[in-house]
């Protein structure tokens, strides 16, 4: 039995099989989970689990490059907004349209969890980076530009 980290063995199993760029959707209830998606329901009932909580615990095992949501959150749910970037900082933050999250990115993502959560605009895309300090760790290898900024901004915690 694993004695920390996410304990749901469907939703471990499904972060451990993600790659580079894939990615995976943490939603609300109500999104439209394409079915070439994996699909892990945690919906219990109404509001258990809470996106926020699902995303503190996927955060713990997950290495986000980017995080995209609706442009519409920030104006139509500014606490659901500050949550994400609570979580995530602003950095690696993005917006698309709700019509392009619902379909464009549920059809891009590998995983889907589906929370309890009744949360508008409650749809937020994970994409997969890469522990970057592991990666460019070697003598004469070149870390891009990019990946200096990641590691710089991991050390600073």
């Amino acid at each position: 039995m694993k004695r920390h980290g996410i304990l749901n063995a469907e939703l471990s199993g499904a972060i451990a099989a993600l790659g580079h760029g894939d990615i995976l959707i943490v939603c609300d209830a109500g999104f439209p989970i394409p079915a070439s998606a994996k699909r892990v329901d945690l919906a219990l009932v109404q509001g258990i689990p809470t996106i926020e909580q699902v995303l503190e615990a996927v955060v713990s095992e997950f290495i986000p490059e980017k995080i995209v949501f609706a442009e519409e959150m920030k104006a139509n749910n500014p606490p659901l907004a500050r949550t994400v970037e609570r979580i995530f900082g602003s950095d690696d933050l993005a917006t698309v349209s709700h019509a392009e999250m619902l379909s464009q990115m549920g059809g891009r993502a590998k995983v889907i969890v589906r929370t309890g959560d009744f949360n508008p605009w409650g749809n937020i895309a994970l994409v997969s980076g890469v522990d970057a300090p592991r990666w460019f760790d070697r003598e004469e290898v070149v870390t891009p530009p990019d990946y200096q900024t990641r590691i710089a901004r991991m050390k600073r915690g």
